[in-house]
C-alpha cells in the first residue's frame, strides 16, 4: 500500500537530516502543510528548536496579492514559525530526497478570522459565537474558502492535495485550555450545539419551512434536560430527532447538507481549474454527513463523485471506510489515516496489522500522522510496520 506521512514545513526547514529520515521510513509521499490552523507542536529532533508555536491560522507561503487585494477576508501570512515560502523550501528538500509532495490545506477552521471578523463565525442557538468555526453558509466566507483552496492546494511541485475541514465546524474543538467536558453532550447534543443561527443560516432554515426563532427556541428547549443530566443525548441521528423532533431535525440537516455539498463542489472545481493534469484532490472526511470537524461530514456517494478520494480517520478502527468502499470506483483513493504518535493515542507498533485490517475494508493507501511529532521509538516502529506490509 502506498503510504504518506504528514509533515509541517518547520519539521524540515533547518534540519538537513529531516527529508532523508522521512524517506527512510519507507513512505513514498509526504502530505505537507500549506495552510494550517494555530498549534503548538514538538519538533523532537530539530537542531534549532524543540517547540514551535504557530500563533494563528496562516498560509505557509507568500499569498498572491493580486488574488486578495481589497478583500476583507483574506489569508493571514505566517509569523516567524514559517517565514517566507516555508512550504516551498520544505517541498524542495523533500522532493530532492525522492518523495512525492502533496499539499495539506486546512480550510474552515480559523480562530483569528473569527476574532477579527466575528460575523464570519458560527452562532449557536444561545447566541454564542464560535470564533474557531467559520460559517460555511456566509457568501463572503465561502468565496474566501474556495479561493484559498485553489491557491494553497496548487503549490509549485505538488502532485495533489488533501483538503481538511471542508465542511461544517461546530462545538467540538480542542480550544486553548478547553473546559467543555463537564456535561456529556453525546452525538446528538454536539449536533444541536453546532447548529448555526447566523443571518444566512436563519434564512436557510426559513427556506426549509422553519421559523428560525422558533427553531432556536426548540433547540434550547431540547438541550435543557441534557444540561441537567436528566436526559441522554446519544443514539446518533435518531437521538437528534428524539430531542428536536423529526421534522425540525430533518430541516436543519437538509440545509446543512446542501450547503456543505455545494461548497465542496465549488472548492474541488476551483482546485482542478488551477491544477495541472493528473493532480489528485482528496478530502478528509467522515461518512456521516451531519458530523462536524476536521474530517467533514459527507455523503459518501456524493463526495466520491466530486473528489478523487477521501482520507478517513482509522485510529480507532477502520469501520468508517466501509460506507466509502461501497461507492468506490476504479481509481478511487481511500486512504486510511492512522495516528503513529504513541503520546497522542496512536499505536505505531500495530501499524502492519492495523493497515491490513484497513486494506481488507477497502483502503488503497495509508496516511501516517505525524512524522514530525513522533518520537524516535515511534518512527522505528513505523519503519518496521511498513516493512511488514510488503
Amino acid at each position: 500500500m502506498k503510504a504518506s506521512a504528514f509533515v509541517y514545513p518547520w519539521d524540515v526547514n533547518g534540519d538537513p537530516d529531516a527529508a532523508q529520515r522521512i524517506t527512510d521510513l519507507g513512505v513514498g509521499q509526504v502530505t505537507l502543510a500549506a495552510a494550517y490552523h494555530s498549534t503548538r507542536a514538538l519538533t523532537p529532533r530539530h537542531p534549532r528548536h524543540r517547540v514551535v508555536t504557530a500563533e494563528h491560522a496562516a498560509v505557509l507561503y507568500p499569498p498572491d496579492e493580486r488574488r486578495w487585494a481589497d478583500r476583507a477576508i483574506r489569508p493571514y501570512p505566517a509569523g516567524d514559525w514559517a517565514p517566507g515560502d516555508a512550504f516551498g523550501a520544505a517541498a524542495g528538500s523533500l522532493a530532492d530526497a525522492g518523495l512525492e509532495v502533496h499539499t495539506w490545506v486546512v480550510l474552515a477552521h480559523n480562530s483569528r478570522l473569527g476574532a477579527e471578523l466575528p460575523r464570519t463565525s458560527v452562532v449557536n442557538a444561545y447566541g454564542d459565537r464560535y470564533p474557531w468555526a467559520p460559517c460555511i453558509a456566509r457568501p463572503a466566507t465561502r468565496a474566501y474558502l474556495v479561493d484559498l483552496a485553489a491557491e494553497a492546494a496548487v503549490r509549485p511541485g505538488a502532485r495533489g492535495t488533501e483538503l481538511e475541514s471542508l465542511g461544517w465546524y461546530g462545538l467540538a474543538h480542542l480550544h486553548a485550555h478547553d473546559k467543555t467536558g463537564g456535561v456529556a453532550l453525546g452525538d446528538a447534543g454536539q449536533y444541536l450545539m453546532s447548529l448555526c443561527f447566523c443571518p444566512d443560516c436563519r434564512a436557510g432554515y426559513g427556506g426549509q419551512g422553519q421559523d428560525p426563532d422558533e427553531l432556536a427556541a426548540a433547540v434550547r428547549e431540547a438541550l435543557e434536560p441534557v444540561w441537567r443530566g436528566a436526559a441522554g443525548s446519544d443514539g446518533g441521528w435518531a437521538g437528534v430527532a428524539e430531542l428536536l423532533g423529526e421534522g425540525r431535525a430533518e430541516a436543519t440537516r437538509a440545509w446543512r447538507d446542501t450547503t456543505a455539498r455545494s461548497l465542496q463542489e465549488a472548492a474541488v472545481a476551483a482546485v482542478r481549474a488551477a491544477a495541472p493534469a493528473g493532480f489528485r484532490v482528496l478530502l478528509h472526511a467522515d461518512p456521516v454527513s451531519y458530523h462536524c470537524g476536521a474530517n467533514a461530514g459527507v455523503d459518501p456517494a456524493h463526495i466520491l463523485s466530486v473528489a478523487d478520494g477521501v482520507v478517513v480517520p482509522c485510529t480507532g478502527g477502520p469501520g468508517l471506510l466501509t460506507p466509502f468502499a461501497e461507492h468506490a470506483r476504479d481509481g478511487t483513493v481511500l486512504a486510511a489515516n492512522l495516528t503513529v504518535v504513541s503520546g497522542m493515542g496512536g499505536s505505531p507498533r500495530t501499524l502492519a496489522s492495523d493497515a491490513a485490517r484497513a486494506r481488507d475494508l477497502g483502503a488503497t493507501e495509508l496516511r501516517l500522522y505525524h512524522a514530525g511529532l513522533a518520537s524516535d521509538a515511534d518512527l522505528a516502529a513505523v519503519r518496521e510496520g511498513l516493512r511488514g506490509l510488503g
